[in-house]
């Protein structure tokens, strides 16, 4: 690890937890501030993630786990609704980073891409449909909806990335750390009771 990419890092970990903003976007702009060239070699995740730790625990330890756990039970709120599609949670909220400012992440491993839409449509949740690449390259659906915490007081958003059913497989490897990328509502729960 260089200080360089200690730098960006630090930076772009004031971004994530202040303006909630995702880690690619948050490291183009660490670059940005810093006066870096756009081609600057971006730290690892896992970098990334430690400074967002140490930021929290140095400025928000008082008001973050509260509004992590709110978010962790809002998302296992949706994941027991979406059983059916083997939810998974990612991201910050999974992570243990989360804030106020973040959305959750689930990812749905179907059978059929369509049956989750059909799903939200029968409970008559609005949503709007986006895209992102998938593990293979090619896009996938994101529907995106929002849902009111109680604890939070506040509307929070939550993406549902529609996954092919085979794609489980491989979603299940850790970080270089060995720690997992995402979780079941199973594994949600056992967070939810460390916590």
């Amino acid at each position: 690890m260089t200080d360089l990419a200690q730098e960006i890092a630090a930076a772009a970990a004031r971004l994530i937890v202040e303006e909630g903003l995702d880690y690619g976007a948050a490291k183009k702009r660490a670059v940005k501030s810093l006066g870096l060239p756009a081609r600057s070699e971006l730290p690892a995740n896992e970098l990334v993630e430690d400074e967002v730790r140490a930021y929290i625990d140095l400025f928000c330890a008082d008001t973050q786990p509260a509004e992590l756990a709110a978010l962790r039970e809002l998302a296992a709120t949706w994941m027991e609704r979406l059983a059916a599609f083997r939810p998974h949670l990612t991201g910050a909220v999974w992570r243990g980073t989360a804030t106020r400012l973040n959305d959750i992440h689930l990812q749905l491993y179907c059978d059929d891409s369509k049956s989750a839409e059909l799903a939200l449509i029968d409970r008559r949740v609005d949503y709007d449909v986006g895209a992102t690449d998938g593990p293979r390259g090619e896009p996938v659906d994101v529907l995106t909806l929002a849902s009111t915490s109680p604890a939070l007081g506040q509307r929070v958003l939550i993406h549902l990335t529609i996954l092919d059913h085979d794609d489980l497989r491989g979603a299940l490897k850790p970080d270089s750390r060995g720690r997992p990328w995402r979780g079941d509502l199973q594994a949600l729960r056992a967070l939810m009771q460390k916590a």
